[in-house]
């Protein structure tokens, strides 16, 4: 296999594709890189060199600059040696296991191109594409056109035999007609969406070559170009109109909406309108439109009645629109978290509503009465898209952005405005299960934080919003880690600064020392054999773990003692909980010690400090067992505590959000852009 990467000036953004390359689990032995350096001015040339001299699989071209990404992906082209070429950009990275799934999955159908599941950091990727693996995808069967980019695998011998190639010159969208080309080509096309292949990154400095000022002539003649193909591979008809409408939704309709036309200069926002309505009009039939959901059909109505004006108008009210998810319940049953939600789409302060008449269910957009005449009713008609509209929840990843649907069941529900007259709002009910088993891709997750996030689609808008900050108070009860997996790992709902729910998975942060105390009363006996400990915990447990450990600090001297525990799963009150029982065979020299948990083996966690302390006397005794806080009473120490355990928990809150400061400022500085 190789990978060709067109390379200009990337600075330190290639250090983290190369990092990919070099972690790749397919085995050196059985792919190269091919970087074709397109004239670049930093000191990117000579770190290829060196790059090139320490590992024999890296490659290294050098050639005067071109302009453009195409030259030198068609140079890579040309020097590949391998059965299958992939195609990366030099500021992006490569998911570790990527190359080797590819081929595998490449082999295993027969396949012409291969589409790797992708995740933006800062950049928009397919969705739909993404829902399932496909061993034979087509573009009537599956949403192929919303990929365009050129990240994929392609069977070398497929691309020769075809003479496919990028255009060259300084130019945009020659990744369009080249993967158009493509697709109508190919005779296997398959799509693996169970595991991240790609990352695309925005750089910080927005110098990727797709966020550059777009020159409306020139930009449009080149989407011509993609349009060309497909008028010469399809008949009139459903077909041929779906293919189009990606182009006249994604490059045309979605420029002259919300924030992205209120942002651009006014003289900018003329020539793109004008430039786009000249094209929409040579180019699209009434099929390419009527296929549109209502909020897109309004805009592109407006374009073709050439109502600048009251798209800006519109676009006022569209910059506002959001999700407004509500988390009515959440909790673990067998070994998934669940969530219950409810959401709908909001317009500032006010529900998204529409009116039902004649039979139908209209959009009702603020427009003036006159643009709304220019519209008409068959384009606010949303009877149809309303059914089709759609509650998702996932999880991302905080590192890399990556994401995966959960499982979701969700009822769409009417309910009247009150003061009006046949006017209703759309209201989403559902739930989902998190089970960080299977969730990664049919896979565990990996550890690290995942946020979890609610997507509502419907008449047009995908809005994205995160869960948790919007809460009924009941919910924070069920907030409580878990102990799952096989091997286990502990896993830690919480809440963030604004109120977000997260998930911890594998102990990367430090929620779980927060929430894993119970309110009920530790134990403490001593007999000859030594302390017999048992802390009853809020944390849910799948089935026992016998690798569990307790460690005792003393507080004077710093010694610890570490011993072996059983984390068993209990009840109380009829709310799954779990005890941790230990027993300390070694004598402890008198004072106080401080208390630290482990839950999951040592390879898979840490010990983390709970607000208890055992106190030995000086001079002989009953050793003496403490509760310094509990975080059932919202932080306050209980009545009881002396001054020294308010001191304590005071400083362990505060060490806590010192630490958490330390390691983000590290993974900042780590992986940039990471949020």
């Amino acid at each position: 296999m190789s990978v060709i990467v067109p390379v200009y000036n990337p600075g330190p953004y290639i250090e983290d594709l190369i990092a990919s390359l070099l972690r790749q689990s397919l085995p050196a032995t059985e792919f190269e890189a091919i970087f074709v350096d397109d004239g670049s001015t930093d000191e990117t040339p000579a770190r290829l060199d060196a790059l090139a001299a320490e590992h024999p699989h890296m490659r290294v071209i050098h050639q005067e600059n071109s302009g453009w990404s195409g030259k030198p992906r068609n140079v890579g082209i040309e020097a590949a040696r391998g059965e299958y070429v992939f195609f990366a950009d030099n500021d992006d990275w490569l998911g570790d296991e990527a190359l080797e799934r590819l081929y595998n999955f490449a082999k295993k159908n027969d396949a012409d191109i291969v589409i790797g599941k992708m995740a933006g950091k800062g950049r928009g990727v397919p969705r739909e594409l993404f829902r399932r693996n496909y061993d034979r995808a087509t573009l009537a069967n599956a949403p192929l056109i919303d990929s365009l980019t050129p990240h994929k695998l392609f069977r070398k011998a497929f691309l020769d035999e075809h003479k496919l190639r990028f255009p060259e010159g300084r130019r945009r969208l020659e990744d369009h007609v080249f993967v158009t080309a493509a697709y109508f080509a190919a005779r296997t096309i398959s799509v693996l969406s169970d595991y991240v292949c790609y990352y695309h990154v925005r750089r910080d400095d927005n110098a990727n070559a797709g966020f550059q000022r777009l020159e409306p002539k020139g930009y449009f003649a080149n989407l011509a170009e993609a349009l060309d193909i497909v008028e010469k591979n399809t008949e009139p008809g459903p077909l041929r109109d779906r293919l189009y409408r990606r182009w006249y939704r994604v490059e045309m309709i979605e420029r002259l909406r919300g924030k992205r036309l209120l942002q651009m200069p006014e003289a900018d926002r003329e020539a793109l309108f004008a430039e786009i309505r000249r094209l929409s009009s040579e180019r699209f039939g009434p099929g390419v439109a009527a296929g549109l959901p209502p909020s897109q059909r309004v805009v592109g109505r407006l374009i073709q009645a050439d109502r600048l004006k009251d798209l800006v108008h519109l676009a006022v009210w569209e910059e506002d629109i959001r999700a407004l998810v509500r988390l009515d319940d959440m909790g673990w049953h067998d070994g998934a978290l669940r969530l219950v939600v409810t959401g709908e789409l909001r317009a500032g302060s006010s529900p998204v509503t529409f009116t039902h008449r004649d039979g139908r269910d209209l959009l009702t957009p603020p427009l003036p009465e006159d643009a709304l005449a220019v519209i008409g009713e068959e384009d606010l008609d949303s009877t149809a898209r309303l059914a089709q509209s759609k509650l998702d929840v996932l999880v991302r990843s905080r590192e890399t952005s990556a994401e995966f649907l959960l499982p979701v069941t969700f009822t769409p529900c009417r309910e009247p405005i009150d003061d009006s007259d046949g006017r209703f709002r759309l209201v989403l009910r559902g739930e989902a299960r998190l089970d960080v088993t299977t969730v990664g891709g049919r896979a565990p997750l990996d550890d690290g934080i995942w946020d979890v996030v609610a997507r509502i689609s419907s008449c047009g808008w995908t809005k994205d919003t995160r869960v948790g900050s919007v809460r009924l108070p009941s919910v924070s009860d069920h907030c409580v880690p878990a102990v799952l997996g096989n091997p286990p790992r502990a896993v830690t709902p919480y809440w963030t600064d604004k109120g977000n729910l997260s998930v911890d998975v594998g102990q990367r942060t430090s929620h779980l020392a927060d929430l894993v105390l119970a309110g009920d009363q530790p134990s403490l006996r001593k007999d000859s054999s030594g302390l017999a400990l048992c802390l009853p915990l809020r944390a849910v447990v799948a089935q026992p773990v016998t690798d569990a450990a307790v460690r005792l600090v003393h507080e004077a001297s710093g010694r610890s003692v570490d011993a072996l525990a059983e984390l068993a799963p209990a009840v109380s009150e009829g709310t799954g909980r779990s005890e941790l029982r230990t027993w300390i065979g070694e004598r402890l020299e008198p004072g106080r010690w401080a208390v630290q948990v482990r839950l999951v083996p040592a390879e898979r966690g840490r010990f983390v400090g709970v607000p208890v302390s055992v106190t030995v006397p000086a001079r002989g005794g009953s050793p003496a067992i403490e509760v310094l806080r509990r975080p059932d009473d919202g932080g306050a120490p209980p009545p009881a505590a002396s001054a020294r355990a308010t001191e304590f928990a005071r400083a362990l809150r505060v060490g806590r959000r010192l630490a958490r400061k330390v390691r983000h400022t590290v993974a900042g500085a780590v992986r940039r852009g990471s949020s």
